[in-house]
């Protein structure tokens, strides 16, 4: 498995070379990142030199399109998928990832219905260039009663989600917060097979009741009381090797710098890492 950073929780860089470059420092080997602004910048050869010169693999873009949202917005977004993924394809990135909010405004059985059938054109057009796309339930508490109606909080429905979807390069995003948040066991994890994980994050949570934890209020990788070793252990018996994304959501901007804060995730990835 490969030590991965988002921004997430990472302050500010002067750009995405100088984040690629602390990454490689602190022996990061991938990172999350937009393809297509990063070929757009230094172009593609440039881009490619930038990564490969640096040992770091792009581990996954974003879903540049906003599925949740007016059929108008959608139709807007889909236009750009195409380009997105073949950026992705030309830097070797096969996994783009989207959330899914646990509960809606819209009517619980209409919502399935616009997420199977908008989800599945992301993924045909995805699939056109050889990149997948993961699906991550949002586990904490407070987010499942924030709109009017429930909707996928758990990896078991998420599942049935991409059951309906019906295509072979859809599967989970699976998050250590989330995974943590809806009570589930290292067997939840383990029984998994390797084509089912599309992309792992992972980063740590407070010593508070699970049912008071904020899904913008989570801490760095190991200094929380989520067994991240188990959490990776199970991981790994599933055969997945892919990259493993800390992602740290805070209520506001840190004021460390970017360097110290890679630095901080560095000592937290040893201490986990060691352990499994």
């Amino acid at each position: 498995m490969l030590r991965g950073l988002t921004k997430a929780g990472l302050g500010s860089f002067t750009d995405d070379k100088q984040f690629i470059e602390l990454a490689s420092e602190y022996s990061f080997q991938s990172v999350d990142l937009d393809a297509k602004d990063i070929i757009e910048v230094y172009g593609l050869i440039g881009a490619k030199e930038l990564l490969q010169g640096n040992n770091i693999q792009l581990g996954a873009i974003g879903l540049p399109v906003e599925w949740r949202s007016s059929h108008e917005k959608f139709s807007k977004d889909l236009v750009n998928l195409a380009s997105a993924a073949k950026a992705a394809q030309d830097l070797g990135c096969t996994r783009c990832c989207t959330y899914i909010l646990p509960s809606t405004d819209l009517k619980s059985a209409q919502f399935m219905s616009l997420a199977v059938k908008r989800l599945r054109i992301c993924a045909e057009i995805l699939g056109s260039y050889n990149v997948r796309l993961g699906l991550e339930y949002v586990g904490p508490h407070h987010l499942r009663n924030t709109w009017k109606n429930p909707f996928i909080w758990t990896q078991e429905e998420t599942l049935h989600l991409i059951d309906a979807i019906g295509l072979p390069n859809v599967g989970l995003l699976l998050d250590s917060y989330h995974w943590y948040t809806t009570g589930l066991s290292s067997e939840d994890l383990s029984n998994l097979n390797e084509q089912q994980i599309v992309h792992v994050h992972i980063n740590d949570a407070a010593d508070l009741p699970v049912e008071g934890l904020k899904d913008n209020d989570r801490l760095y990788t190991g200094e929380g009381v989520i067994d991240l070793p188990l959490f990776l252990k199970s991981i790994k018996k599933t055969g997945y090797s892919g990259p493993i994304s800390q992602e740290v959501l805070t209520p506001k901007q840190p004021s460390e710098s970017g360097e110290e804060l890679i630095k901080r995730s560095k000592i937290g990835f040893d201490k986990v890492f060691n352990n499994i």
